[in-house]
């Protein structure tokens, strides 16, 4: 398996780039978080990189982080989902924003991506529910999240709809514990 290439960069075409290692020129699929982050045409480049091995083809797929890179490997697990759509997914959003969007289970976010309708996203936060956690306490931002996804599964048990708990927890500010954070939240409904 080819896990990692550095090289000099040949081209930009996104979402494709050339990247020469050693002579060889190895033509790699990335996602445009990572092509916004490539240096210029002539420079060094280093990519972490996944190897998919279809019946008619090998594509090299790149990613400038070890979270995009896990990220996409748990994206194409998922049925139905090929490493074209998982790229879309991860130009569309950032690692932390989706795995915030599974913690949340805000499909809404993710029938933004194109080629993403309501029952993918719904299949990719069920699929993806538990596997992207790490991928928060990663990026810092586990604890708000952890609370914001309880006050959540708070509101929703005690009979809110989606649109009403998500509305209310948006008005409960970043940072708030889960039992102040359910309070506030519940006194906002009560006005509402």
């Amino acid at each position: 398996m080819i896990g990692r290439l550095s090289g000099i960069l040949l081209e930009k075409n996104p979402p494709q780039l050339l990247i020469d290692c050693g002579g060889v020129g190895y033509e790699v699929g990335v996602p445009m978080s990572t092509f916004y982050n490539l240096p210029g045409v002539g420079e060094k480049v280093v990519l972490l990189t996944h190897l998919a091995v279809r019946e008619d083809a090998h594509l090299l797929y790149g990613f400038g982080s070890i979270e995009e890179r896990n990220a996409f490997k748990e994206l194409i697990k998922i049925s139905g989902i090929g490493a074209r759509t998982a790229l879309s997914v991860l130009s569309g959003l950032s690692v932390g924003d989706l795995a915030q969007a599974v913690t949340l289970q805000e499909a809404g976010r993710l029938t933004k991506i194109p080629g993403i309708g309501k029952k993918t996203a719904e299949r990719l936060l069920l699929e993806l529910k538990g596997k992207l956690g790490a991928d928060l306490a990663a990026a810092g931002i586990a604890t708000h999240h952890d609370a914001a996804a309880d006050i959540l599964n708070a509101l929703l048990a005690l009979g809110y709809s989606d649109k009403e708990a998500a509305l209310a927890l948006k008005q409960v500010p970043s940072g708030t514990g889960v039992s102040e954070g359910i309070k506030l939240a519940l006194k906002m409904l009560s006005k509402a």
